[in-house]
């Protein structure tokens, strides 16, 4: 199994644009092939020491049965079209791939 983070910075006042834009796209890649689990989050205050807290950044949390399904899944379709309607309104993005130590 293949563990993603990704960690997207969106522009000061669009992160309400790009999680609508972001969970129109959630069933169609919940429904890929390999994929296990997919969903964005965003920073709460838990008031726990070392948290570092970002108004503009959305982390993705990714499960993969394998590299080949998580290639197959930035190159879908739906992913590219995700990637068009977002490209003005994201600043950045960092992604992690895991796997269990």
């Amino acid at each position: 199994m293949i563990n993603v983070i990704a960690s997207i910075r969106v522009k000061g006042d669009k992160l309400s644009d790009f999680l609508e834009i972001f969970k129109s796209n959630l069933t169609s890649v919940r429904e890929e092939r390999g994929c296990i689990e997919y969903f964005p989050a965003v920073d709460i205050d838990a008031d726990l020491p070392p948290q570092s807290l970002d108004e503009n950044v959305v982390t993705i949390i990714e499960k993969w049965e394998s590299l080949e399904d998580l290639s197959d899944h930035l190159n879908a379709p739906h992913m590219l079209a995700y990637k068009e309607k977002v490209k003005d309104i994201v600043e950045g993005v960092s992604i992690k791939v895991l796997q269990e130590a």
